[in-house]
Formats: C-alpha cells, sequence, structure tokens
C-alpha cells in the first residue's frame, strides 16, 4: 500500500499529516504547522452520496480534503447538473463563499470523506496574523481559477473525444501526484459515467460511447472502479494536454 493510501482519516495533529509527506505538497516549517494546527476546529465526516455544503447555504466554513473524492456543482431549477471540478486529498473547499452571504454551489463527496475544518473567520484571520498562509490561500484561489478555465474550454470547445481524454489524464495526474497510483499503473476511480458526463456536458449515451471508443482503441481501460491509463501519449495529443513539471501546491 502507498504512503497517501495507508492515511485514510484525519490525524489528531498536523504533524502527523500523511499528505505532507507525499510530493504534491510544499513543506512547512514547524511555526507555520503550529499556526495551521490552532486554526483548525476540528475533522469532519461525509460519507459517499453525502452533502457537505448545500447550494446557497449561509455561514459557510472552510475545509481541506483529507482523503476521499468529491465534488463542486451547480444545478438549474429542473434539476440539471453541472460539475463544476472533482475534489481530491489535499483540495480546499468553501473558498469562494468567503466572500458572498450563501454558497453559490454545493459540494457532494462521492466516496466516504473526511475534511479539515476551519471556522468562517479562518480566511480573515490568515490574511490579518499570517501572511504566508494568506498568500498560499491566494495561489490555491488563483490556481481553482484556472482549472475552471480549462473546464470551460473544455465544454466550449473540445470534442467528445477531446474532453473524456482531459478528464481522464488530468485526474489520473492528480492522483499519481498523491502517490495513489499503484505498480501495475492503475488508480481507484470511483467516478460513474454520470459524473463524467455532468462534469463535460454530454449525454449519458455520448458519454458511453465516447468511452468504448478510447478503450477500444487501446488508450485506457476503465473497469472494476479502476482506471489505468494505457497510451498517455497518444491520449494527451487527442487533449492537447502536455507533460509540465507542477510546482508543489500549499496544504491548509
Amino acid at each position: 500500500m502507498n504512503a497517501a493510501a495507508a492515511h485514510t482519516v484525519c490525524p489528531r495533529h498536523c504533524d502527523e499529516c500523511g499528505l505532507r509527506r507525499t510530493a504534491a505538497f510544499s513543506p512547512v516549517n514547524p511555526s507555520v504547522l503550529s499556526s495551521i494546527e490552532r486554526l483548525r476546529s476540528g475533522t469532519h465526516l461525509v460519507p459517499a452520496g453525502g452533502t457537505l455544503i448545500r447550494e446557497r447555504q449561509p455561514n459557510v466554513r472552510l475545509y481541506t480534503l483529507y482523503a476521499g473524492w468529491a465534488f463542486r456543482y451547480k444545478t438549474l431549477s429542473d434539476g440539471r447538473r453541472q460539475i463544476l471540478n472533482f475534489l481530491l486529498p489535499g483540495d480546499l473547499a468553501g473558498l469562494q463563499q468567503q466572500f458572498g452571504e450563501t454558497s453559490l454551489h454545493g459540494v457532494d463527496a462521492i466516496t466516504d470523506c473526511h475534511f479539515c475544518v476551519f471556522e468562517e473567520d479562518t480566511l480573515w484571520e490568515l490574511y490579518k496574523d499570517h501572511s504566508r498562509l494568506g498568500y498560499e490561500v491566494t495561489w490555491l484561489a488563483a490556481r481553482e481559477e484556472s482549472l475552471v478555465d480549462d473546464n470551460l474550454l473544455t465544454a466550449g470547445r473540445r470534442t467528445a473525444p477531446e474532453r473524456v481524454a482531459v478528464l481522464l489524464l488530468q485526474l489520473h495526474r492528480r492522483l499519481d501526484r498523491l502517490g495513489l497510483v499503484d505498480a501495475d499503473g492503475s488508480v481507484a476511480f470511483p467516478l460513474t459515467q454520470q459524473h463524467i458526463a455532468d462534469a463535460l456536458g454530454l449525454s449519458l449515451v455520448h458519454t458511453n460511447k465516447t468511452l468504448r471508443r478510447l478503450a477500444q482503441l487501446g488508450l485506457h481501460d476503465l473497469s472494476g472502479g479502476r482506471l489505468r491509463i494505457l497510451n498517455a501519449r497518444v491520449l494527451a495529443r487527442i487533449a492537447e494536454v502536455y507533460d509540465t513539471v507542477p510546482r508543489q501546491a500549499p496544504l491548509l
């Protein structure tokens, strides 16, 4: 079992955090880590299928996802849903709602999710008393905006094969950074085809046909709740997504 997978429940103390032992996150000195621990008010478990944040919910806290899969979404009055992005361990939730009276989107759990919790006034305290942490939250917000920009490009201009290729590659790369890819190259992949369709703006039928077509071309294998990328080079060419060396991300 890899290092990240061995840690699925939020630890009591931040210096016991399994995520900080991966290559995905920037190291912090003990004083900054102590500040983060003082700001953290507790932990919260959301079972698979449960809701962390409801649309139009007031008084939203800040959360860091420690373990599990979740997603941000918006819905229309008739129930149509757009998934804005998928949350993986280390991602921050609730930041956008710190600047409005109510939540503009919801957050639901795909699997059992463990969150570290920060109270509503944490953001102001970060900027006021912990400038370095405030800068890192700003960096996370900028990265979130860049992801939304790319998702808009995907939904607005990419073809169905390009959309699916982007999603599979990006999620696999993010999971690899977290140390969640097994020795055979496969990763746990709990998304349903409905999740994929709602994220990519495709019908369920079109999503199914596109996934099968890419699998028939020998580009990926998605079965038994696991994803394996079989030809990353061709998938990247289809998606126009190329290898870059991502910088380590802050972890609140």
